[in-house]
């Protein structure tokens, strides 16, 4: 570690801090790391899943850089900027109808919280102030603010919170069989008092990139449309193409209620996010009338305009790499290089969705998976297993080669930590 650490490290035990040295980054480019000492490392996780375009784009960095030239920061109470008008309306004419306001946020948990806010006070502004609770599914993970762990409650993160957060409804996805509540039986027997259901959609990262389908993903947009409550598709991770399609919920033809973005949306340049929400919602938050049911809610970098800037530049990249083709040829990559893993005894599953591949080892080795991930570090591949899950989340843009020398270091470690 550099003797002048000071910094908390994030999802870090201090016990990685006393028995290994920290890897300090230089500098990056593309899929790769270069560490102070000169050394390369793949980022096989996209440095937590946002530099889906690669480190250093240069649009991005050209973008950042002559926005600040212009505009450090502006905020958006009771003023607007042209990058925020520009990327409001282009964010919601990538929804099924155009018919949407955004909210901006800084990170993913703002988003979340926003949408959590607008879904409870949606019902009070209508009339049914009696609808406050959520129903999550089973194992979610939704950020780190208060309310978005009230909605991504995880045991071994979160539990000295759990006196702090308020009760949802764990459900498990339609057509399951982990034994637990159906969402079926969680709407039925609570649906009046439901605000909102709020799902990673196809693809559940942190419960171990955990993978649904698209007609179980429709038939909870339509349980939640039957009991009537808002669907959120939290799109933070699985947006802009990581499942193949520009948002995972395209792949189920739904119209989600709020759709959530984060971390792509700027390709990983700069902290940006955004709650998109249809328009019959955002009318209800209205003071012309008997009531003010005004949405008193914001951050001092709502809409950041760098922020902005970059998320244009990554939209128009995004158009431009053809990054749905991308993802399809890395999920062929994928599925034919870890195969082999499926054969082994001591690998219980490989499942491959767009640019996400994941290997399930049957038993839960803390001591296996430190050892792969050290393994792995000393080849040159950067990765953080969760929990018996260990996978690969790269950039887009990564080059096939690489892809396919990622694939055949975790195929070589997860041998040699068998051992």
């Amino acid at each position: 570690m550099h003797p002048a650490n000071h910094i908390w490290h994030p999802y870090t035990r201090f016990s990685f801090l006393r028995d290994e040295p920290l890897p300090v980054v230089a500098s990056a480019e593309g899929s790769w790391l270069t560490l102070a000492d000169g050394a390369r490392v793949f980022d096989g996780i996209s440095s937590w899943w946002c530099v889906n375009l690669g480190h250093r784009r240069p649009e991005l960095v050209e973008a950042l850089a002559r926005r600040a030239g212009q505009l450090d920061h502006s905020i958006l109470g009771h003023l607007a900027h042209p990058p925020a008008l520009e990327l409001a309306s282009r964010l919601a004419h990538l929804m099924p109808t155009p018919d949407r306001h955004v909210m901006f946020g800084s990170d993913g948990s703002a988003a979340v919280e926003a949408a959590l806010k607008i879904a409870v006070q949606y019902f009070h502004n209508i009339g049914q102030p009696g609808r406050t609770g959520f129903v999550t599914l089973r194992e979610p993970y939704h950020g780190d603010t208060l309310g978005a762990v009230s909605v991504g409650y995880m045991e071994g993160f979160h539990r000295a919170f759990k006196p702090l957060l308020f009760p949802t409804y764990p459900a498990s996805v339609p057509g399951a069989s982990d034994g637990g509540e159906s969402m079926e039986e969680v709407l039925r027997l609570r649906g009046n008092s439901i605000a909102a259901v709020i799902v990673e959609p196809l693809l559940q990262g942190t419960a171990g990139m955990r993978i649904h389908s698209p007609e179980a993903l429709r038939r909870m947009a339509d349980l939640c449309r039957e009991a009537g409550a808002l669907f959120i598709c939290d799109e933070i991770a699985t947006g802009f193409y990581r499942t193949g399609s520009r948002f995972a919920f395209e792949q189920a033809g739904i119209d989600p209620d709020i759709v959530l973005m984060g971390k792509g949306l700027t390709g990983g340049v700069f902290p940006l996010s955004a709650a998109v929400v249809r328009d019959d919602i955002y009318r209800t938050f209205t003071d012309i009338g008997d009531a003010d049911c005004t949405f008193w809610h914001g951050h001092t970098y709502t809409g950041h305009p760098v922020g902005c800037a970059v998320a244009l530049a990554a939209l128009d990249v995004y158009d431009r790499v053809d990054a749905p083709a991308l993802a399809r040829r890395a999920s062929e990559i994928f599925r034919e290089e870890l195969a082999p893993l499926a054969r082994r005894p001591d690998v219980l599953d490989v499942r491959v969705l767009g640019m996400a591949a994941a290997v399930e080892l049957r038993d839960l080795d803390p001591a296996r998976m430190a050892r792969l991930r050290r393994t792995c570090l000393q080849a040159g591949l950067y990765l953080r297993p969760l929990g018996s899950v260990v996978y690969l989340f790269p950039p887009l843009t990564t080059e096939e080669q690489d892809l396919r020398w990622a694939c055949s270091v975790l195929r070589e470690a997860v041998a040699n930590g068998a051992v």
